[in-house]
C-alpha cells in the first residue's frame, strides 16, 4: 500500500470512529413503489435497494390520501434512473435518502403537491437549505388547501400510526382508514 493510500484508509478510519457518515450516492432505476414516502432502486449492478425518503412522511397506504401519495411519488419516480443522496440507514435495513429525478428532488415534490408533511421530527438532519425549502412548501400548500391538506384536520402519519398501535392517550382519535 502507497502512503498516498495509507493516509486515505487513516482518514477514512478516523471519521467513521469519530461518528461521522460518510455521503454517498446511489445510481439506479426505481423498480418499486411502495408508499409515498418509500421505493425500490435497483442499481447497475442488480443490487436492490429499499430506499426511505428523508425529510418527509406521507400518509400510510390505508390513511386518507395514502394511494393519492404513492400515485403522486409513482408519477415522479417508477421507472426512471434516480440518485440517491444517503449516508445512513434505519432500523429497518432501508436506506434513507434524497431522492433526485433529473436534477429535481422528488422529495420536495411530495411535498409541495400536498402529498407529504414536512418531517420536523429529523429536520435537524437536512442541510439548512432543504430544511427550509420543506418548511415553505408545507407551509404553502397548507394555506392553498393542496393535497391532503384539502381536509380541515388532516391526521400525521405518526400521530395515525400511534393510533393504529392503541398506545394509550390515543383512545379517543379517529384514525379513518378512508382512501383516496
Amino acid at each position: 500500500m502507497t502512503l498516498p493510500q495509507k493516509r486515505i484508509l487513516l482518514a477514512l478510519a478516523l471519521c467513521l470512529s469519530a461518528g461521522l457518515t460518510v455521503a454517498a450516492t446511489i445510481e439506479g432505476r426505481v423498480v418499486g413503489v411502495s408508499d409515498g414516502d418509500t421505493v425500490t432502486v435497483l442499481d447497475a449492478a442488480k443490487v436492490q435497494y429499499k430506499v426511505r425518503l428523508t425529510g418527509i412522511d406521507a400518509p400510510e397506504k390505508a390513511q386518507p390520501f395514502g394511494q393519492r401519495s404513492k400515485r403522486n411519488l409513482s408519477s415522479w419516480v417508477f421507472g426512471k434512473q434516480v440518485q440517491i443522496e444517503t449516508n445512513k440507514s434505519d432500523l429497518y435495513g432501508r436506506t434513507l435518502g434524497k431522492v433526485v429525478v433529473n436534477g429535481i428532488d422528488a422529495n420536495l415534490e411530495q411535498v409541495k403537491a400536498g402529498f407529504a408533511w414536512h418531517y420536523k421530527k429529523y429536520a435537524g438532519e437536512q442541510p439548512a437549505a432543504d430544511r427550509e425549502a420543506y418548511s415553505r412548501a408545507e407551509a404553502f400548500a397548507c394555506t392553498q388547501r393542496i393535497g391532503l391538506w384539502h381536509d380541515a384536520a388532516p391526521m400525521p402519519p405518526w400521530d395515525w400510526r400511534s393510533c393504529r398501535r392503541h398506545k394509550p392517550g390515543t383512545e379517543g382519535m379517529d384514525c379513518g382508514v378512508t382512501r383516496r
